[in-house]
Formats: C-alpha cells, structure tokens, sequence
C-alpha cells in the first residue's frame, strides 16, 4: 500500500515538472475537500516547487518552505500553505480571499 502512495506521488511530481499553469496544477493535484487541490507527499525528497521550477515557475513570496505563492509561465499563480493549493496570490491571514 505504502508503495502504491509513493508511485502516486511520484507520478504527480512528474506532471508538475511539465505544469505551465495554475489550472495545470489544480488539474495534476486532486482536492482534499478543504483546498482546491492537495499535496499529500509533503514528506517526500521532492517538493511542489522543486517541481514547479522545473517547469519554469517562480517563487513570488515565502514565508516558509511550507508557505510560499509561486507565478506559471502563463502568469496565473498559486499559492501553498502546507500541503493545500489555492489559485491565485493568497498569502494573506485568510486563504479563501486573494491578498492585496
């Protein structure tokens, strides 16, 4: 089983390496119910925005390496708060409204 949510994960980091906009990761990455779309392999050697970078993202603004809103190529944008992915630059005290 645990090999199974590994190869999953795996699978999804390799989409995001080719993920050009923020619907691309909403897409790659399914909704936990509380977000958009979840990371659930934050435990893993690789991360989202290592991903990210790789298909050409940037990091906007960070707080944290769990924390942190990243701009596609196309310029939409999301933004992480550990694990849990929103559209759009929201890193401000509420993650339902997009920050100023």
């Amino acid at each position: 089983m645990l090999d199974t949510f590994w190869a999953v994960i795996a699978t999804q980091l390799q989409e995001l390496r080719t993920a050009k906009t923020a619907d691309d990761v909403l897409r790659i990455l399914p909704s936990d119910g509380d977000a958009p779309a979840f990371f659930a392999g934050s435990g893993g050697d690789e991360t989202v925005s290592d991903a990210l970078r790789t298909a050409g993202w940037e990091l906007v603004w960070a707080e944290s390496s769990v924390y942190y809103t990243m701009r596609a190529p196309d310029g939409s944008m999301i933004t992480y708060i550990e694990g849990d992915i929103f559209p759009g630059d929201r890193h401000g005290n509420n993650p339902g409204q997009a920050a100023h």
